[in-house]
C-alpha cells in the first residue's frame, strides 16, 4: 500500500482521500486552513464540507505541505481549477528530483489563459514528471458515503494511469485508465455550463422535452470543441464526458445546475 497526500480539504479532497483510505492506503490531507485542519483531526470527520463521513485510522490531515510531500509517493490535487497554478507553484520547490507524480482533480479551465489543468501542470513542472487527471461522474458526497461511483483517470503514460486506477479502485469504486488526457479534460469542464442553461431551463419551467435537446445538443457541441482540440470522441461519450454532463445537468446536487 502507498501514501498519497490529498491537496484540498474541501468536499472532493476529502472525499477522494477517504476512497483511499478505504482501500488501505494511507491517506494524508493537506488544507491552507490550519484551525479547520485543527478542527478535522479533533472531529475525525469535514462537519463543514462532507458532514456524516468519519474518518478512518488510515485517513490523516495536516496543515505542514513540507512534511506532507515528503512523506508522499504521489500527490492528488484537489483543488479549484483557479487555484491550481497558485498551490503548484507553492508545491514545486518541495518535490525537487523525486519521483512523485501528480494526479489533478480539477475540472475548470484556467481563468484568463484557457488552459486545461494538465497543460497548467505542464507550464509549472515541465513535462519530466508523472502526470495524470481523474475526473467522471462524482458528487464528492456519494463518494464519501461509499456509493458505487466511476471514474476515468488519464495519463499519456499508460502504466501511470493504471497505478493511480489501481490506487483507487475497490469497494464499490470503480476506475477505468485512459491515455486521452485532453478528452478527460474537456468533459470535465465545459459540461458545467450546460449544467447552468438546463438549471435557467427547468428554473423556468420549460419542461423535460427542453432538457433533453439542451443535454444531446450540449454533447454534439462538446465533441466538436474535442475534436478541435485532439480529444478522443470515445472518451467524450464515456464517464468522463456524457456521463458527467447528464450527473450534472440532472440532480441539484450540481451547483451549477440548482
Amino acid at each position: 500500500m502507498a501514501t498519497l497526500a490529498v491537496l484540498g480539504a474541501g468536499s472532493f479532497g476529502t472525499a477522494l482521500a477517504l476512497q483511499l483510505a478505504r482501500r488501505e492506503h494511507r491517506a494524508l490531507l493537506w488544507g491552507r486552513n490550519t484551525a479547520h485542519l485543527r478542527l478535522l483531526a479533533d472531529e475525525r470527520v469535514n462537519t463543514e464540507f462532507l458532514p456524516g463521513c468519519k474518518f478512518p485510522a488510515n485517513l490523516e490531515t495536516s496543515a505542514d505541505l513540507k512534511q506532507t510531500v515528503a512523506e508522499a509517493d504521489d500527490i492528488v490535487v484537489a483543488v479549484p481549477s483557479h487555484a491550481l497554478r497558485e498551490v503548484l507553484e507553492t508545491l514545486a520547490p518541495l518535490l525537487g528530483q523525486s519521483a512523485q507524480g501528480i494526479v489533478c482533480a480539477c475540472k475548470g479551465l484556467e481563468p484568463g489563459t484557457g488552459r486545461l489543468p494538465h497543460e497548467v501542470v505542464k507550464s509549472v513542472f515541465g513535462t519530466s514528471r508523472s502526470l495524470a487527471v481523474i475526473s467522471g461522474p462524482t458528487f464528492a458526497k456519494e463518494i464519501g458515503a461509499g456509493l458505487p461511483t466511476g471514474v476515468t483517470v488519464a495519463s499519456p503514460d499508460a502504466r501511470y494511469a493504471k497505478k493511480i486506477s489501481h490506487a483507487f479502485h475497490g469497494g464499490g469504486f470503480r476506475a477505468y485508465s485512459s491515455d486521452d488526457i485532453v478528452g478527460v479534460e474537456v468533459g470535465g469542464a465545459v459540461k458545467n455550463v450546460l449544467a447552468i442553461a438546463v438549471g435557467a431551463a427547468d428554473g423556468l419551467g420549460l419542461g423535460a422535452n427542453t432538457r433533453t435537446v439542451l443535454i444531446t445538443r450540449g454533447l454534439a457541441e462538446i465533441m466538436r470543441l474535442g475534436d478541435a482540440l485532439g480529444a478522443q470522441r470515445e472518451t467524450l461519450m464515456g464517464l468522463s464526458g456524457v456521463g458527467d454532463l447528464v450527473l450534472t445537468c440532472t440532480d441539484n446536487q450540481s451547483r451549477n445546475r440548482r
